[in-house]
């Protein structure tokens, strides 16, 4: 591949003043800087605008001198398509850059970014590729449209897991990670707002999200870095806050720095702070300090949504021809009902049977955008919605039945139908068999087992109990020893 420029990113120096030989740097929401004599590589750089339709923001200013290695890069590496890893503002300033998209069914990142005029290159499944003397990278694309990136900067290795956790490579993470005396684990942690949390009873009440217990973020840190066997742990892809003031109710669960350290205990990992800048050659690390932001809610208006608008006969067409077009939610779901600005609009799969379905309320400018951009996941995380489920759901709510099918497999796969998601599926098991039925074994049974256990667990025994952490040193054996 092609060699970065050298001379230009020799002049780019850090928050401490000097250039930076070989090394990397955190910031922001899930962006890496890997320096080899300057800035060469980029991950996710979010450092403008907002993500899912205005609700996130965020959570601390960009400096400027990040900000000028992230535009001094000669590659971007880009894990998946949530407009907080792939920012369309951001990338606005690095069109001069090689964007790096993993070998994913579908390739729409790689059709979506080229059809912008960006030059993309698909790096191989699995396979080491260089791009300067001493900075290589294998990528690891998963069946849901996420990836993991390992770096490896002259013996050393990053594990780059962002949102992807394990989904069938962790067992070939912690093989990688053995090779390495000194290895850094960055992955989404926190108490668990990044997802659809916005859930009601049917007579309109808000569910306290599984985010509400305030488990000690340090403690699952913990438990993640040593089940990969890394010798750091450092806080990753977590740092949003919300701006909408519809969805601004969601900040009482979001993550602050303070957080990450709560329950922390391990005596094989260090916990590092979220933002640093880490040189191998000087051997320091240096606490990056950026400005936390300070917000005011924003009305939704100013996203494009008004909650008192409603559909026209277009618009209820396109929805319902989206949603009867993902064939899985004819086999596990009765109906979809969707209220727009005070009416009520139902998608039915089954004609005889009404029993097992989800209401979405939400406004009309978000829901369409999402329907015509097909980006439905964007609406669930952006936490506005409103999500009412009707029958048995189980702990899993939206998983595994809905939110994959709709959102991983159908939107970013475009595999929307029976024969589709076969060829989806056969694709991703012939690069893996084993991760392949490793990952099936974590989405349908060991994650349905957490949460339940996790639900039981909280109402029998306080947090801070001996038998509660006893409990879940047990699980994450027992994962461990399945994965």
């Amino acid at each position: 591949m092609d060699r970065p420029n050298q001379r230009t990113c020799a002049r780019t120096q850090g928050e401490g003043g000097h250039a930076m030989e070989l090394g990397f740097e955190t910031i922001g929401n899930a962006t890496l800087i890997c320096h080899d004599h300057g800035p060469v590589l980029v991950t996710d750089p979010w450092t403008d605008g907002s993500a899912y339709f205005g609700s996130w923001t965020l959570s601390h200013e960009i400096p400027a001198a990040q900000r000028e290695a992230i535009q001094a890069c000669a590659y971007v590496w880009l894990s998946h398509g949530h407009p907080d890893h792939l920012s369309m503002e951001s990338l606005g300033a690095l069109r001069s850059c090689t964007l790096l998209v993993p070998n994913h069914f579908g390739h729409r990142m790689r059709d979506d970014l080229r059809g912008q005029g960006f030059k993309v290159h698909v790096l191989a499944d699995r396979v080491w590729t260089q791009l300067s003397p001493r900075i290589r990278v294998m990528c690891l694309p998963d069946v849901n449209q996420d990836a993991v990136l390992l770096v490896d900067m002259d013996g050393r290795l990053l594990v780059n897991l962002n949102d992807a956790g394990d989904r069938g490579a962790g067992h070939f993470v912690r093989k990688v990670v053995s090779g390495y005396q000194e290895s850094y684990l960055l992955a989404l942690s926190g108490y668990g707002d990044a997802d659809m949390i916005n859930f009601f009873t049917e007579d309109g009440q808000r569910i306290a999200p599984h985010a509400a217990a305030k488990t000690p973020v340090g403690r699952t840190i913990a438990r993640q870095a040593e089940f990969y066997g890394v010798r750091y742990f450092i806080p990753f892809s977590s740092m949003h806050k919300y701006q909408r003031a519809d969805s601004v109710w969601a900040s009482e669960y979001t993550t602050r720095l303070e957080d990450y350290g709560r329950g922390f205990e391990s005596r094989t990992c260090s916990l590092l702070p979220a933002f640093i800048r880490h040189d191998f050659i000087r051997g320091q690390t240096e606490r990056i300090q950026p400005r936390e932001r300070v917000l005011r809610p924003v009305d939704p208006k100013a996203f494009g949504d008004d909650w008192s608008d409603s559909l026209d006969t277009d618009e209820v067409t396109a929805l319902t021809t989206y949603f009867l077009g993902v064939e899985h939610l004819g086999r596990t779901l009765d109906f979809l009902r969707f209220r727009v600005g005070g009416r009520e609009h139902v998608i039915e799969f089954q004609k005889r049977r009404f029993r097992r379905g989800i209401t979405f309320e939400v406004p009309r400018g978000s829901l369409m955008s999402a329907v015509r951009y097909q980006v439905f996941d964007d609406l669930l995380i952006g936490n506005f919605m409103k999500t009412t489920l009707h029958g048995d759901f189980g702990a899993g709510r939206l998983y595994p039945d809905f939110s994959p099918y709709v959102a991983k497999y159908a939107d970013n796969g475009q595999a929307r139908t029976r024969n589709e998601l076969r060829t989806y599926f056969a694709d991703y098991r012939k690069r893996d068999p084993l991760g392949f039925l490793r990952a099936k074994v974590e989405t349908h049974c060991v994650r349905p087992l957490q949460t339940q256990s996790a639900e039981l667990l909280r109402m029998l025994l306080p947090q801070d109990s001996r038998g509660y952490r006893a409990a879940k040193e047990t699980f994450w054996r027992v994962r461990r020893a399945l994965l």
